[in-house]
């Protein structure tokens, strides 16, 4: 099956789009850390599934859509699967701990290897990977980097926005 790849503009720089007739193959930031392997023909085009991403992205970095429709296909082991399954539960401008996520697939002691799934997931953005944090509230590695995960969770209010202090209800003045 061959699949089509483009790459859109966005806010956080260029991503590539992979599809096929099966869905939405892959989403890579431009320095991502671990790229989608390049199995069967790969030929630059448009794809139906590529460009109703491209419209749903452009619409989520717009702040006027919460949730993806799309036919998703990433490649993966049936852990990684799950792991990446896992990850739509997590709500628009909410974070989970990596601890959260292991609860979630039903392994709470595999905290390192659902990180490591975390951190191959094909679909970042549209899998909100992003959302996934340290135990203290910590921003970890992230496929696009750090900036960009930052970027993301301030754009869904689950971060405020840099330079913006953070108000402390139980402060005395």
């Amino acid at each position: 099956m061959s699949t089509t790849w483009t790459h859109i503009d966005s806010p956080v720089g260029p991503l590539l789009l992979a599809a096929d007739d099966a869905g939405l193959r892959a989403i890579e930031f431009r320095d991502n850390r671990h790229p989608v392997k390049r199995d069967g023909d790969w030929q630059a085009g448009t794809h139906p599934v590529i460009d109703n991403a491209a419209a749903q992205l452009r619409e989520y970095f717009a702040g006027t859509r919460r949730t993806f429709d799309l036919p998703l296909a990433p490649r993966g082991t049936a852990f990684q699967r799950a792991v990446w399954d896992a990850l739509d539960a997590i709500p628009y401008g909410e974070t989970w701990s990596y601890a959260q996520l292991a609860r979630r697939i039903g392994n709470p002691a595999a905290m390192r290897a659902v990180g490591a799934a975390n951190g191959r997931n094909p679909l970042p953005i549209v899998r909100p990977c992003h959302r996934v944090i340290g135990a203290d509230g910590a921003l970890t590695g992230f496929g696009g980097g750090l900036p960009t995960k930052r970027f993301l969770l301030e754009l869904e209010g689950a971060l405020p926005k840099a330079g913006v202090a953070a108000t402390d209800l139980f402060a005395t003045a």
